[in-house]
């Protein structure tokens, strides 16, 4: 992907995201996801915290160890949809900021290009949506686009997610699957 298309196909995946977010009624909060181990409530704090990284990262040029753990914990407070939106108008900003896409960026895993570290973000919101949407009984089919997007960023290294121990195994997809079918399948959601 271009950088713009890195840049269109992020801010779409975090406005579908938060569209869930928005669509969360009260009684959902605890409810159990497709992500073991997280309720609602902690699915959308992890992306939350995502999102906050993005301008101290990609904006401030800080390393993991400057930022430590100020983003741990619970960050939604008493309104998690607003937290969620001000980190996602933050992490948009910083992303489209003139040069960031060319920027080196400091992740978990080592220095990195944030083109792709914006791309993952993207992949990653696109399939959290879809936890969000099955968790919350919202509508689970997602743009044909967006699947697409992160289906193509997932696929290069989409065998050893598994490894990393924040992934199930891979399940084997129907023959006749979609995008985002094959995107779940490939990060060892059952759709």
């Amino acid at each position: 992907m271009d950088n713009d298309e890195i840049l269109r196909t992020h801010g779409e995946a975090l406005a579908l995201f938060g569209a869930r977010v928005h669509a969360v009624r009260d009684d959902q909060w605890d409810a159990p996801t497709p992500c073991a181990q997280w309720s609602v409530r902690d699915l959308v704090n992890h992306l939350t915290a995502e999102q906050l990284w993005v301008p101290r990262l990609v904006r401030d040029g800080a390393t993991i160890a400057d930022v430590g753990s100020e983003y741990d914990g619970d960050l939604l407070g008493d309104d998690p949809a607003g937290v969620w939106d001000r980190a996602a108008v933050a992490a948009v900003a910083a992303f489209a900021e003139r040069g960031a896409l060319d920027r080196t960026v400091e992740l978990s895993y080592g220095p990195g290009p944030a083109d792709a570290y914006c791309a993952q973000m993207m992949a990653d919101a696109v399939v959290h949506a879809w936890d969000l949407s099955r968790a919350i009984g919202a509508d689970e089919r997602l743009p044909g686009p967006l699947a697409r997007a992160a289906l193509r960023e997932v696929e290069p290294y989409a065998s050893g997610l598994a490894d990393s121990g924040l992934f199930a195994p891979a399940v084997e997809p129907p023959a006749d699957a979609d995008d985002l079918t094959r995107l779940l399948c490939l990060l060892g959601r059952r759709p």
